[in-house]
């Protein structure tokens, strides 16, 4: 992966972008008063670095009938296991995000259960069993108050 320099221009097509993934290329370019191609070209450029991922619809797990969600920590029993964990809990299809953290928990994910009966199964029946897992500590969430982007203008004086 090369690394890419953000300009003013990447910015603007990022803001855009973020705000609407799905706004036509082509009323893109007329908003910033730029050519078509230069936005394909920079997009390009921008996913070719990584910067710019595989574009998705965002599913809202509460209307689609998981009602719980959780943070888990996952303490491992040897520091050895850690691929091998992240694999299965790969296979998880409960589990939207996998971490890896410092302290006593090396992974944290994210689940979303049905209930909490079905979480419940998730950790003792899905995750418990992996081996390498030593043992885990859950956080149930209520709601998310807000999830966004990381901002596109970094102040200067954090650069140094």
């Amino acid at each position: 992966m090369q690394k890419y320099q953000l300009d003013p221009i990447d910015i603007r097509i990022l803001n855009e972008l973020t705000s609407d993934a799905r706004v036509p290329l082509i009323q893109l370019s007329k908003k910033l008063k730029v050519s078509n191609t230069l936005i394909h070209q920079r997009m390009k450029k921008m996913k070719d670095s990584g910067i710019l991922g595989k574009a998705t619809y965002k599913l809202d797990p509460w209307k689609l009938g998981y009602q719980t969600s959780a943070f888990t920590q996952i303490m491992l029993s040897d520091s050895k296991h850690h691929k091998k964990v992240e694999d299965k809990l790969r296979k998880v299809i409960e589990i939207v995000e996998c971490i890896n953290i410092a302290g006593r928990y090396a992974l944290l994910v994210r689940i979303h259960a049905k209930n909490n009966r079905h979480l419940r199964d998730i950790i003792y029946e899905k995750i418990h069993p992996i081996d390498g897992v030593e043992g885990t500590n859950t956080t149930i969430s209520f709601e998310s108050v807000f999830i966004r982007n990381i901002p596109l203008e970094i102040d200067e004086k954090y650069l140094s």
